[in-house]
């Protein structure tokens, strides 16, 4: 079972990922097309889900997580 800190920074960093999406967004709606603010905050992104996946990995060899597949029943 993994730690609650662990499941805290879990979700805490797709919280930031999916806001970090949305400001984008908004940034490309609303900015001139000079504005860097779109590209600054696809890379902030970039760089959490980046940190998410290393999260992830840590989380696996620490034995915090555990990947699980589908019960296939072989054929009789």
């Amino acid at each position: 079972m993994a730690p609650l800190i662990f499941k805290i920074a879990l979700l805490t960093i797709l919280g930031l990922i999916v806001l970090s999406l949305f400001l984008s967004m908004v940034c490309l709606i609303r900015d001139n097309s000079e504005c860097k603010r779109t590209v600054t905050a696809l890379t902030f992104r970039i760089t959490l889900s980046i940190g998410l996946f290393i999260l992830l990995l840590v989380g696996y060899f620490a034995g915090w997580i555990h990947p699980h597949g589908l019960d296939v029943i072989p054929p009789q």
